[in-house]
């Protein structure tokens, strides 16, 4: 073990790493032959193998280095952020994700301080996966929503200081979010404070109605968001309950159809229902401390909330 401990390794790699083409230590006044053995009997080839990993390791320590995750479900669009990326020495691009559910894993598993995320993606969306965030507590990475179109989402992102980011990104606006992201990794105010106040006031700021498509008897019809009542998994498809009919969505998953309805009134209080919240009739407490929500179609369907979202039902109406 060379004395002196990890530091002192360090600097003999810093040191080994700028030897002259003659192989010789600045200001050593000797030379030493490349396959000479290196400290305390390290092979040097091998040595020298790991200098610049280990360079750039303690170098961007030094340097106060941000790690970053890429969240986008197109490569290109992830490809040009990276590039732009590679200009800026302190931000090391240390994930991609091309979807909300494995954006979720790979923030837990490389925990990057900062993160931008795509809005409009299939699934989850990048608000939805902000919002998962927030609901798992603790310590969040700063946050840099990126958005292709749709001025009413960056009003939005405006009037509530989120940070956002419009496709094509250019330099200059990413040069700002990275310094906000400097600034507030500084701030005592925590991230987790800024997204949750963001995130609660975005659901006042909603996009124009959606319709969405439900196949009943051979026939295709147009559904407006706000007469969604609920819709769940049964027998491996997604069934639709409006306010005047009932029928099949082609969605595949939930999270797809949520992506479309959004999440300012559509919410998953369990895995196998996805409810609009202005059509909650009443709340009934269920079995150890649980609770069922009472729906307005024309059964009065009973809806299970899930340990998971039982937080959430107590947020949205006060229980």
């Amino acid at each position: 073990m060379l004395a002196g401990g990890p530091g002192a390794w360090c600097a003999l790699l810093t040191q080994l790493a700028r030897q002259d083409e003659r192989g010789r230590v600045p200001g050593s006044g000797f030379g030493k032959p490349h396959n000479a053995p290196g400290p305390e009997g390290v092979d040097a080839p091998m040595l020298h193998s790991a200098l610049p990993a280990a360079i750039r390791a303690a170098e961007g320590e030094a340097a106060g280095t941000m790690k970053a995750l890429l969240v986008d479900d197109e490569q290109l669009a992830r490809e040009e952020l990276a590039f732009l990326l590679r200009s800026f020495p302190d931000v090391d691009v240390v994930g991609e994700a091309s979807d909300g559910r494995s954006a979720l894993e790979t923030i837990s598993r490389v925990r990057p301080d900062i993160v931008f995320l795509d809005v409009e993606m299939p699934g989850l969306s990048g608000v939805e996966v902000a919002r998962r965030l927030l609901d798992r507590g603790g310590p969040l990475p700063y946050v840099v929503f990126a958005t292709a179109y749709d001025h009413y989402a960056v009003e939005a992102f405006d009037v509530n200081a989120a940070d956002y980011l419009l496709k094509p990104v250019e330099r200059e606006r990413l040069e700002k979010s990275i310094e906000r992201a400097r600034e507030l990794m500084r701030s005592p105010e925590r991230e987790s404070e800024r997204v949750a106040r963001m995130l609660s006031s975005l659901r006042d700021h909603g996009t124009a109605p959606t319709k969405v498509l439900v196949r009943k008897g051979g026939r295709q019809i147009l559904v407006d968001a706000s007469d969604v009542i609920l819709a769940h998994v049964r027998k491996g498809a997604i069934r639709i309950v409006a306010t005047h009919l009932d029928g099949y969505s082609n969605y595949k998953t939930l999270d797809e159809l949520q992506s479309t309805l959004g999440e300012t009134h559509f919410w998953r209080p369990h895995r196998s229902y996805l409810i609009n919240i202005n059509r909650i009739e009443e709340v009934l407490p269920w079995f150890k401390s649980s609770y069922q929500l009472r729906m307005s179609d024309a059964d009065h369907t009973a809806v299970p909330v899930s340990r998971a979202q039982t937080k959430r039902l107590r947020e949205l109406f006060r229980l």
